[in-house]
């Protein structure tokens, strides 16, 4: 375990919460317009009662937008790829209790992804090394669940089939 030893801080523990999302195939015509998108985000962050202090957006030299929205607790990051319909973001919330999950859940509304992976990782000092893991969770949207079901079944009736045959 590594000991993080701030002036002015005695007992580190969990100082903030961080929170990255993939977002794949969303189906939101919200890339269409950076200043839209980012007037969305503002929006959003407003609504979950998070000050914006200042914020940024740029068309990278990939056409791919940048945003990042910075507030008093912390920073949200988008990085959204219209040709790719993928969104990837993170939030940054410098709070122990913090639930950047629930600042998440309003930004998937917007951007209507069929699959997103999420990962929370707690930042600062740990007890231990499992307190250092990531938790990771896979939402599906069910439309594409029953699609990826109904190809699993297919492929296995091929295989049986073909085994049959030899």
């Amino acid at each position: 375990m590594v000991n993080l030893h701030l002036k002015g801080v005695s007992d580190l523990s969990i100082i903030a919460r961080h929170l990255t999302v993939d977002m794949y195939k969303c189906k939101n015509s919200c890339f269409d317009d950076v200043q839209d998108l980012q007037a969305a985000l503002k929006t959003l962050l407003m609504e979950s009662n998070l000050d914006i202090l200042s914020s940024t957006s740029q068309i990278m030299s990939d056409d791919h937008i940048a945003i990042i929205l910075l507030f008093n607790e912390g920073h949200i990051t988008v990085h959204a790829f219209p040709e790719l319909q993928y969104v990837s973001a993170d939030a940054f919330i410098c709070e122990e209790n913090a639930a950047p999950e629930e600042v998440f859940s309003s930004i998937r509304k917007l951007f209507k992804p069929e699959k997103t992976k999420t990962t929370i990782l707690k930042r600062g000092d740990f007890g231990t090394n499992t307190d250092m893991k990531p938790k990771t969770k896979t939402k599906v949207a069910p439309l594409r669940r029953i699609h990826n079901t109904g190809s699993k079944v297919i492929n296995m009736l091929k295989n049986k089939d073909n085994k049959n045959k030899k």
